[in-house]
Formats: C-alpha cells, sequence, structure tokens
C-alpha cells in the first residue's frame, strides 16, 4: 500500500504473466491428453502408407481393405484388428418426417470395442456390429432421435439411395472431445458399400492391437513380407509387369507401410488421409515456450523492479541489520513478499482466465472449462505456480538488497543506480528479444497466410455455391441443376462430386503410356469424374487441347490431364495420345481400357498448399453428390432463399445443406489461422508486459538521478536533452536483443515454413520492422517518464535531501 505504483505494475505483470501460462498449459495438457481414455493405448497403432508411384507421393492414414485381416491370420503378434471406412461421407437419417444430415458417421467392424474403450450404457458391444443392418449409437444421438437411451432394439432409416433400417444394438456414451476420431453413429462394416480383396486401394483407417511385450518397430519390418506376398501378386494381375521391391526401388518408386503408436496420432499425423483434423506436436513446443516466455517476461519485471527501487529500501535494511537483524531473516522477509505478491497476482490471474476463457476457445477451437482447474493435478500445480514464481522472481532481489552493508547505506554510498546492474540490463534484454521474436513469428505466419488466400491456385473459389446431398433428389438432381440456373444472378452450374479442397471425395488410379503396364511407365493420379461444365464452371484454363464437348460423341473415351501429368510422362504435346487403365467399372471390372487424350488444364491446388500438385485426371461422368453453382449476385441471402426454396419443392423433407467453395477452402488452414492469432494475442501481452516492466524501470531511474536532472537543468539542458538522455540506455539494450532475436527468429520460421510447399519468402523487412517497432514502444514506454522528469521544476529536487 506504501508504493503503490511499484505493487500495480508487479501484481498486473505477474497476473497477466500467470493467466497466459494457465491457458496455455490447459491448451497443451489438452494436447497431450489425446486418446489416452484407451486402455490399451500402449498396444495399438494405426497402419500408415507411404507410396512414391508413377509421379504421385503419397502419405496416408489408410490400407487396403483386407490388410488387418491378413496380418492378424498370417502374423501371431498381432492380437485383434479393427477398421473404419469413412469415404461415403455424410448420412441423412430420418427423424419424424425429415432427415438430418449426419457428418460424423462410419462402418466399423464387429472387433472395434475389442480394441477402443467405447463403454457402453445399453447394449452388448461383444456382437453389437456382428450382422449387417446394425448400428450402434452415442448417448447424445440416442437422446436426439429418441428422447432416451433406451433405445436398444429401435430402428432408424437413413437415405442411402434406397432407404435403409438400422437397428440399434448399443448405445455407447459420447466418444471423448480428446479422441482422433468422434462419430455419433457407427455402422455396421457389412453395410459399406465397397469392391472387396483390393490390395492396391487404400481406403481404410485400420488399427491392430499387438500383443503386450511386441516390439511394434521390429514387427513393422515384416509389413514388406506382407507386400511380396499378397500386393506383387495382384499388381500382375492388374497388366504391371512387377517381381520384387527391387523392381520399384530402381525406378525411384517406394511401396512402404509402417505402424504409429495411438497415443501419436493426434500431435504427430499429418497425412494425405486423416479421420479429422489433428494438432500439431510443433504447436505444443512453439506455445510451450511462449507461455515459459511470458512467464520468466513478468519475473524479469518483478526483479527488475525490486532491483531498481534499491535506493529507496537501502536504509531500512541498514537500519534493520544495525538493531540486529541477520542476512537471513532478511532473505526470508523479501521472499515472502515476492511469494505473497505472487498469490495476490494468481487470484487476479485466475480471474483474468475466467473472463477470457470464452475468448481462447474460439481462438484455439478448443472447449476448456474453468472447472478443469478443479482437479487435484491443476489445484497443486496452481498451488506450487506461486510458489515457485515467487521464489524464481524475488530471489535476486533479496540476495541483492540482504547483502547491503548497513554503514555504507546509512552514509549514502549505496543508491543501487540503474547503470550498475549488469544482471538487469541482461534481464530488458531478454524482454525485448522476447517481444522482437514474437513480432516476427506473427508477422511471417499471416503473410504466409495472406499468401494462400491471394496466389493463384488454378481455379475460382470465390462467389461458388455448393449445394449438398443433391444424390439425394435422384432423377431429379439434373432437373435442380437446370432449374436454379435460370435464377438471375446463378451464371454457371456443375455436379461436383469431386471438388479441389482437401477431403473432398478421391479415387486414385494406375495409368500407363503402354497396353503393358511396368514402373517405367505407369502413372498413378487422381481420377475425378465431371460433367461438361464443371472446368467451365470452376473457371479452370485448358492450355492445350480442348474441354470436353456435347459435339463429340467418343468423349466418352477421352480423357484430360493436368500439367503435372503430361509431365510425368514426358509428352510436350500429349494430345491424340492414349492412356491405358483396368476399367473400374461395369461388368468387365479389371479388364484394360484405353482413353484418349483430349485436353490438357492447367495446373490448380486441390490439396493444401503443403502439397505439391500431383498428376490428376479428367473422365467425363455425372458423380452427383453435390451441384456447385457459379453466382454473381449482391444478394446471396435472397438467391439461397430461393434456392431452398426450389429444394423443398423438388424433395420430400431432405435437409437444404449447402457451403461456399472458399469458406471450404479457408477450412483447410485452420489450424495456422488459429496459431497466427493466437501468437498475435501473446505477442501484444508479451510486449505490454515488458513496457510495464519498461515503464518501472523508467520511473526508478528518473527518481535515482533527480538530482542530477536538476543540476543539468540549472547548467541549461533542454527538456529533449535530458530525454534524450534518459532514453538512449534503453535504445542500446533494444539494439543488443536485436541481435540475439533476429537469428532465433528466422531459424524458427524457416523451419516453420518448410511444411509448406508453396511458401513466401522471408523478406529482410519483417526484421527491419520488428526492430523499429519495439524500438519505438520503448520509446515511447520510457519518454512518457523521462520527459516529466525533465519538465520537473529543478529547484524541488535540489533543495530536498
Amino acid at each position: 500500500m506504501k508504493n503503490k505504483t511499484f505493487s500495480i505494475i508487479n501484481i498486473t505483470g505477474l497476473a497477466s504473466g500467470l493467466g497466459c501460462f494457465i491457458l496455455i498449459a490447459l491448451y497443451v495438457a489438452d494436447e497431450l491428453s489425446y486418446d489416452k481414455f484407451n486402455e490399451k493405448i500402449d498396444n495399438v497403432y494405426r497402419v500408415n502408407a507411404d507410396i512414391i508411384f508413377g509421379g504421385n507421393n503419397l502419405h496416408l492414414g489408410t490400407t487396403p481393405d483386407p490388410m488387418g485381416e491378413i496380418l492378424k491370420k498370417d502374423y501371431p503378434e498381432v492380437e485383434e484388428y479393427v477398421r473404419f471406412y469413412t469415404s461415403e461421407g455424410s448420412k441423412l437419417v430420418k427423424k419424424g418426417n425429415s432427415f438430418i444430415n449426419e457428418d460424423r458417421v462410419a462402418y466399423a467392424d464387429s472387433t472395434l470395442f475389442n480394441v477402443f474403450t467405447l463403454p457402453a450404457i445399453a447394449g452388448d458391444t461383444k456382437t453389437a456390429l456382428n450382422e449387417p443392418n446394425t448400428v450402434v449409437i452415442t448417448e447424445s444421438t440416442a437422446n436426439k432421435y429418441f428422447g432416451t437411451t433406451d433405445a436398444i432394439g429401435k430402428t432408424i432409416e437413413t437415405d442411402d439411395n434406397t432407404s435403409t433400417l438400422y437397428k440399434i444394438t448399443a448405445v455407447i456414451k459420447d466418444i471423448p472431445r480428446n479422441s482422433h476420431f468422434n462419430f455419433d453413429l457407427i455402422f455396421s462394416m457389412d453395410n459399406a458399400h465397397y469392391t472387396w480383396g483390393e490390395f492396391t486401394n487404400h481406403n481404410f483407417f485400420t488399427y491392430l492391437l499387438l500383443k503386450k511385450g511386441t516390439d511394434y518397430k521390429a514387427f513393422e519390418k515384416k509389413l514388406d513380407q506382407y507386400i511380396g506376398k499378397y500386393v506383387f501378386p495382384q499388381l500382375r494381375q492388374n497388366n504391371m509387369d512387377i517381381k520384387s521391391a527391387a523392381d520399384i526401388n530402381k525406378s525411384g518408386n517406394k511401396l512402404a507401410y509402417s505402424l504409429m503408436p495411438l497415443a501419436d496420432i493426434h500431435l504427430h499425423s499429418d497425412r494425405n488421409t486423416e479421420m479429422g483434423v489433428n494438432g500439431s506436436i510443433q504447436y505444443v513446443y512453439i506455445f510451450s515456450a511462449v507461455a515459459l516466455f511470458v512467464l520468466l517476461l513478468a519475473c524479469v519485471n518483478f526483479m527488475n523492479l525490486s532491483t531498481a527501487r534499491s535506493a529507496n529500501r537501502a536504509k531500512e535494511v541498514g537500519i534493520r541489520k544495525v538493531v540486529g537483524t541477520d542476512k537471513k531473516a532478511l532473505i526470508v522477509q523479501f521472499l515472502t513478499e515476492s511469494t505473497l505478491t505472487a498469490f495476490i497476482s494468481l487470484a487476479f490471474a485466475v480471474v483474468i482466465v475466467w473472463l477470457t476463457l470464452s475468448y481462447f476457445n474460439d481462438l484455439s477451437g478448443k472447449e476448456l472449462l474453468m472447472t478443469d482447474l478443479l482437479k487435484p493435478t491443476y489445484l497443486a500445480v496452481l498451488f506450487l505456480l506461486p510458489v515457485v514464481v515467487g521464489l524464481l522472481a524475488g530471489s535476486y532481489p533479496a540476495f541483492f538488497l540482504s547483502s547491503f552493508k548497513p554503514i555504507a547505506v546509512l552514509k549514502g554510498k549505496t543508491g543501487g543506480g540503474f547503470k550498475r546492474s549488469t544482471l538487469r540490463n541482461v534481464l530488458v534484454v531478454f524482454q525485448f528479444a522476447t517481444s522482437i521474436v514474437l513480432i516476427i513469428g506473427t508477422t511471417i505466419v499471416y503473410r504466409q497466410l495472406n499468401f494462400i488466400q491471394t496466389t493463384k491456385i488454378g481455379f475460382k473459389k470465390d462467389q461458388v455455391l455448393v449445394v449438398n446431398n443433391t444424390y439425394t433428389l435422384g432423377n431429379n438432381a439434373t432437373a435442380f441443376k437446370n432449374e436454379i440456373t435460370k435464377f438471375a444472378g446463378v451464371s454457371g452450374a456443375t455436379f461436383a462430386g469431386y471438388l479441389p479442397v482437401s477431403n473432398s471425395s478421391r479415387n486414385d488410379l494406375t495409368y500407363s503410356k503402354d497396353a503393358v503396364m511396368d514402373t517405367k511407365n505407369a502413372l498413378s493420379s487422381q481420377t475425378w469424374r465431371i460433367d461438361y461444365d464443371y472446368i467451365k464452371t470452376l473457371g479452370m484454363e485448358v492450355t492445350k487441347g480442348r474441354d470436353f464437348s456435347k459435339a463429340f460423341g467418343s468423349d466418352s473415351n477421352a480423357i484430360i490431364i493436368n500439367e503435372t501429368a503430361a509431365k510425368v510422362l514426358g509428352y510436350d504435346d500429349p494430345i491424340g495420345k492414349k492412356l491405358y487403365t483396368a476399367l473400374d467399372d461395369g461388368p468387365k471390372q479389371g479388364s484394360s481400357v484405353s482413353y484418349n487424350i483430349i485436353g490438357v488444364v492447367k495446373n490448380f491446388h486441390y490439396e493444401s498448399l503443403r502439397q505439391t500438385v500431383a498428376p490428376l485426371m479428367f473422365r467425363l461422368g455425372d458423380r452427383t453428390d453435390a451441384i456447385a453453382f457459379k453466382v454473381n449476385t449482391a444478394d446471396i441471402k435472397g438467391l439461397l432463399v430461393n434456392i431452398e426454396n426450389k429444394w423443398k419443392t423438388m424433395s420430400t423433407g431432405l435437409p437444404f445443406s449447402y457451403q461456399f467453395l472458399d469458406e471450404s477452402f479457408d477450412n483447410m488452414y485452420k489450424v495456422e489461422q488459429r496459431t497466427g492469432k493466437l501468437g498475435l494475442t501473446f505477442a501484444i501481452i508479451a510486449i505490454l508486459i515488458a513496457c510495464l516492466g519498461l515503464f518501472g524501470l523508467a520511473t526508478y531511474m528518473a527518481e535515482q538521478r533527480i538530482k542530477e536532472i536538476g543540476v543539468r537543468k540549472v547548467l541549461g539542458a533542454t527538456v529533449t536533452d535530458i530525454t534524450a538522455m534518459l532514453s538512449k540506455d534503453f535504445v542500446k539494450l533494444v539494439l543488443v536483443a536485436v541481435v540475439f532475436a533476429f537469428p532465433l527468429a528466422w531459424w524458427g520460421m524457416h523451419k516453420w515454413l518448410q511444411d509448406f510447399a508453396y511458401r513466401i519468402d522471408i523478406g529482410w523487412w519483417v526484421f527491419a520492422v520488428a526492430g523499429f517497432v519495439t524500438l519505438l514502444i520503448a520509446l515511447l514506454t520510457v519518454s512518457s517518464q523521462a520527459i516529466k522528469a525533465a519538465m520537473a521544476n529543478p529547484v524541488k529536487s535540489l533543495r530536498t535531501e
């Protein structure tokens, strides 16, 4: 209460630092907790696939459908396996007379509950998915459709082109939020619409439960035996001349399977196929470091201010020593003071967390609760945190102040002047270096995100409205498309079962230039079935040849390739050339068929910019899962109302669902967007904490040099002269901080940018701006106190002893 400015600055700084630390600790603890609820987590592994073939570089979290069953049959190390199939996307589930679109659905094997810990509320999970037309639902889903969890034996109806009734055989607790997969309805694998027994198609998430004591790395090596025994024979059946793994490796290709521990998936897996948006261990490390540095900034403030105001407490220490207080008692006193300050700060920090938790959840995409802090582990940390912070922040001031010589102090020979503390200067440099690194990091993250938004991606994503689940219209899908095209503000339409964004439908096929396929002439490529209007509606550019046209009846056997495919094939002019592949549908499925190349489309990004553009093929076909409309109107809301009304007249109780293509594109970079916003927030907080400390230091510096300032003013020094004199010491410290911060920031952001195949250059101006902004903030903070001291009446300071 006696030193209000000192107390307010210290408590505010420490409370801000502790608040940030608690928020980030909650975030990091949540990220590290994923899948830990599974009792067998230490023995569960997902099978990953790495394929480099025919110009395509795929890192998949999926496998062929027979792999799990075969591995269990052939290798005793495998105790159990389970597969998820999610390629069919969402399902329409009937409630009353209308349908609800359910996104969180999957097909799974009956062995699901032998591998994962998903407790049942009702029903027997051991037999729940044994039979076709059965489904397991979560507690919240049961309440949603039936108003109770007593749903065993009841049925739900889905619209799978033909209505299907599924019997509910188990109700499980809601899958914990901190799971890398989260489904509301899990259907029997027997109902998955799939062509079984394909060793070259990777569409199933396969998990293995290995027996206790199994070295998974040693077992992983046996997966090569599986490739030789099962995959190569099927490749040869498909007219591919491959005799061994050596044939693949010689041509620069690769096929390899590996195991990933269940505990690692959320933070260590960023593959082409995932069941959701995973986190990143990189960001856990970054935010852990930020939390630690922000807390250290607050502690540094405390140490700096405590030693800076040593002159004010020097006589107190001297008198205490004269009347018999020993050094140990003084140290205890000062450490008690700092710890008490830390506990007071913690109380304010908890209030800060309570006030900002909702905002933090929005930024981070989390659902953290204040009640999390009441868990025994968190309570223990909350109690120890102020003790550690109090001891850390108060240790140097305690030993520094208690070491004063009483005679020297009482004679006025110890002032603790600003220039005398090397440690304090080091701490100020640390504060500014941290602030500069955060400013640079945040700036580069935002520049990369802006680059993603503005770079030419090869198609026009703006003003494209995608209406989902149009396959449910059946024969009315084409009529619906034609009717909406007549609306004012709609300039084009196309069936869009395939979209140029991640997690859209995908279909990989292998092509070759010759009828007999081998590792040298093979090309692995995604194949999209599109209509005559697709390329035109999405604004893609045909650079050679032509688009599909109704004027050419032969286009049913035509194919359009992208520039990457042309390059891999080695064609300067591929128009008129043939490509061979195995027929993927029809009564003669598997037999070889040829397609004539009629056009080359300019490369466009259909995956995240983290990946290079891979080969892509277009073939004619109506994939009616969705319809994309090119719109050109300011009245988007009015147009949506009209489209929805038309939908209601052509469907029976089916929900109207839509999205804009640019929003789907942005969703690919949610993690980076959240990271940028979080980084900006913590950068601002770190700078504010540093400024608080700087303000306090400038205040005490001015107090310590008050007589010097008075003498200089009497001798003719101007306000500008004195302000410059008081500020130059801090300017030097900022320049020193720049020397340390720039290399560290460059190294960190260079590593982060390596995750993107297409990225910005780190310009020198980013560092210049960060340094200038930090210097400007420092000068503004210091100058406010320096000018105040310089404008004070020198008479008062010189006549007062």
